[in-house]
């Protein structure tokens, strides 16, 4: 079974990578995953800190949309928000 989980056959940094093509390449490997329900739901009860976890972000113990750089967003960022 774990030659089919993703998080077990590709590098484990990348489910806690800071850039988001990476961070978006985790999300789409957890898609594949059979596991994938049972993954977000441990995460969500443990109010995992931060990575991806059943093809979400986790930020802070909650799931959010997409995963913000460091530092001080962009000007135009800034301004949609």
């Amino acid at each position: 079974m774990q030659s089919v989980l993703p998080c077990r056959t590709h590098d484990p940094e990348l489910w806690f990578a800071e850039h988001t093509a990476q961070v978006e390449q985790a999300k789409a490997l957890c898609r594949t995953c059979p596991l994938i329900a049972g993954c977000l739901a441990g995460a969500v009860e443990r109010a995992e800190p931060w990575g991806v976890w059943g093809g979400e972000v986790f930020v802070d113990g909650v799931i959010v949309a997409r995963k913000r750089g460091r530092g001080r967003p962009r000007k135009s960022e800034a301004a949609a928000a």
